[in-house]
């Protein structure tokens, strides 16, 4: 078999909604990237969205809109993809890394609040629910991630390219931050090729993300052309970015989004499979879950190779790809990069579980069209270089 690490599944109206922006002669930003926003926002329960070209610009948009200067520091995870870091950097600000909790990758209440103790001039926290699932957000006694940020007067960010459609008791991802920026990209659980979207209750956050994902101008554009009554004269009030979506590929997500709970639970049906096959190897340590089945997204399937395996996870790699599998890893952490490791001073040893996960993590296929077959050829291959 020839089982490729990520596979798009396009299932249902994608065609037809993208021909429908065709014939209408409007190609970009219009009013499927309106239906979008507004599907979505009510989907993750949040008051605004602002569909964007990718989640990156969902981040920079975000830390610009909350006041982020030059010179702020912002709490990052080190186990996340440069976007996250980068973006402050855009402004001007310096990133602050931290580890991760070594049995899911996520910024444990506890390592945050150990974090703010020792920066107190923390402006905000980029959170990333890393893999798919959301640590403790609130808890009874007020040690919540959202908690511990209010207390601490910092900003909460959530990078959730990982977490759509993701839950914390019963309460969807997109609705707990001061924002939350979500990823489209190709491989992701749902996508529009190139995309993402910001989510906020707060309107003052979402009225400078407006303006600013489209040059600083005061008027939507699709407004001014498409409206009978439109007048050409705008303004510009800021010195804004060009971060739209366009309506092509808004099509595409309105078409994904309406099948996110299937794509959602064929996932968790691949991850099942994964758990009862791989549940004995001694080798390699499954991925932990900290919540509910149901309330994970899946996005990934990260394994560890042990240090007292027959090889190291280098070697699986290139073992899996002789078998016809693909693989993927997630992530070098940032703190092993040369830019952030050479500006900020960073050593490995600040970082031990995110040392720990890095030499021994691989992601496994996961996406909704992987078959029980296709997995359980994925399992025979890793029993085989393992035992």
């Amino acid at each position: 078999m020839i089982i490729p690490y990520s596979k798009v599944q396009l299932a249902g109206n994608e065609e037809r909604y993208v021909k429908e922006v065709l014939k209408s002669g409007w190609l970009t930003t219009s009013s499927k990237a309106l239906k979008f926003e507004k599907d979505f926002a009510s989907y993750v329960g949040a008051k605004y969205a602002c569909a964007v070209n990718s989640c990156t610009a969902a981040l920079h948009l975000a830390v610009e809109a909350i006041g982020i200067k030059e010179g702020d520091k912002v709490l990052i995870p080190t186990m996340t993809f440069t976007a996250s870091a980068e973006i402050v950097r855009y402004l001007g600000a310096n990133p602050i890394f931290c580890d991760v909790e070594y049995n899911t990758s996520l910024i444990s209440p506890q390592i945050l609040q150990e974090a703010l103790n020792k920066h107190k001039e923390i402006k905000a926290v980029i959170f990333v629910h890393f893999g798919g699932q959301a640590p403790s957000m609130y808890t009874n006694d007020g040690k919540g991630i959202v908690d511990i940020c209010k207390n601490n007067n910092v900003f909460l960010i959530e990078d959730a390219a990982h977490a759509f459609p993701a839950k914390f008791e019963n309460q969807y991802v997109g609705s707990f931050g001061d924002v939350t920026c979500f990823s489209f990209y190709a491989n992701k659980t749902i996508t529009t090729g190139e995309g993402g979207m910001l989510v906020t209750n707060n309107a003052t956050i979402y009225e400078r993300v407006k303006v600013m994902r489209l040059h600083g101008i005061n008027r939507d554009v699709w407004n001014r052309f498409t409206t009978n009554d439109s007048k050409w004269e705008y303004d510009v009030i800021a010195p804004g970015y060009k971060y739209n979506l366009s309506d092509i590929n808004a099509a595409i997500g309105l078409a994904q989004l309406e099948k996110a709970d299937y794509f959602r639970e064929e996932r968790q049906r691949c991850a099942q499979v994964y758990f009862n096959e791989l549940n004995s190897l001694y080798a390699i340590e499954l991925p932990q879950c900290n919540v509910p089945f149901e309330h994970h997204a899946w996005h990934l399937f990260p394994i560890k190779i042990k240090p007292e395996a027959r090889v190291d996870r280098n070697e699986f790699i290139d073992l899996m790809t002789e078998n016809g599998i693909g693989t993927s890893v997630h992530y070098k952490p940032l703190h092993r990069m040369t830019y952030y490791k050479e500006v900020y001073g960073l050593e490995n040893d600040d970082f031990p579980s995110a040392e720990r996960i890095w030499k021994g993590t691989v992601s496994l296929p996961i996406y909704p069209n992987l078959s029980e077959n296709e997995i359980k050829y994925v399992c025979k291959a890793i029993r085989k270089i393992l035992n």
